[in-house]
């Protein structure tokens, strides 16, 4: 049952974000349809060096560890209590602290965490609290 609700809220509360994700899938970005989700989300290794959850959809690199996609995941539960607010508070913001140079020199020169950020750390904080063993 909680894997319908993660869903059906990912496709309507958060259908911007969701909407933004299958363009990515369907892009060509990702690899592959996952076989098995990631409780309940569809979880894909891309191309990308980064990882990127967009609604229902968590991109990972092919190389990503368990941290990353629980990271990941974290970004989707944000996305379940925000809504369509997710892509300004939580999504741009984030790819902002990423992908910036400037933001980028920053963080190296002065040794910031890049997971110190608040849109990181609260997905972190939320991952933490997930059960080892999966579901939703």
């Amino acid at each position: 049952m909680g894997r319908i609700l993660f869903v059906l809220l990912q496709c309507t509360w958060g259908a911007p974000q969701t909407l933004a994700g299958l363009a990515v899938w369907l892009w060509g970005r990702a690899r592959a349809w996952p076989r098995r989700g990631y409780r309940g989300a569809a979880a894909s290794a891309w191309g990308g060096c980064s990882g990127m959850s967009l609604g229902l959809f968590v991109f990972v690199p092919g190389f990503a560890d368990a941290r990353l996609l629980r990271h990941e995941y974290g970004h989707c539960l944000q996305s379940l209590v925000l809504g369509p607010l997710y892509l300004p508070v939580v999504a741009l913001p984030s790819a902002v602290w990423y992908n910036l140079p400037a933001l980028r020199r920053l963080r190296r020169e002065k040794g910031l965490d890049y997971y110190a950020f608040y849109t990181e750390r609260w997905a972190d904080a939320w991952a933490a609290r997930l059960p080892k063993d999966g579901g939703v």
